[in-house]
């Protein structure tokens, strides 16, 4: 199936998860604030948030069982910066007190001012790396 398809059959699955998300338990569909959640003890509502992380397990299980090619292991970039890549990330999801799955798919939606920023602020500086890094690894 050719990329743009399958593009849009996973956005609007997106959207659809994190719409059933909103109108059942009245909560945003962001990735680092339900799984960081599920590692305190204080938060008691953690069923839907292990069903939530469960259904992104298996999704990406089923998708390396039926497309393997779409999982490719950079061999330009090595383990060491990949891995700071990751915990930047997950320090910026503190920092910024969201991820994009929350502030770009679910915030941006909703028109929340703050979801605009980060986002802007996330596709800025995902860009602007990028192409630091690929001018530099070149």
């Amino acid at each position: 199936m050719n990329q743009f398809v399958m593009a849009i059959i996973g956005g609007g699955l997106i959207g659809v998860a994190a719409s059933i998300l909103l109108m059942t338990q009245g909560r945003i569909a962001g990735i680092s604030g339900i799984a960081g959640a599920l590692m305190k003890s204080e938060v008691t509502d953690k069923g839907w948030r292990w069903a939530f992380f469960i259904g992104l397990l298996c999704g990406g299980a089923l998708l390396l069982i039926v497309s393997p090619e779409v999982f490719v292991i950079s061999k330009e970039r090595p383990i060491w910066m990949m891995a700071i890549a990751g915990l930047l990330v997950g320090f910026g999801t503190q920092m910024g007190n969201g991820c994009t799955s929350g502030h770009g798919v679910c915030g941006i939606t909703r028109l929340s001012p703050r979801s605009l920023v980060a986002t802007g602020v996330f596709m800025v500086f995902g860009m602007l790396i990028s192409t630091v890094l690929t001018g530099v690894l070149s």
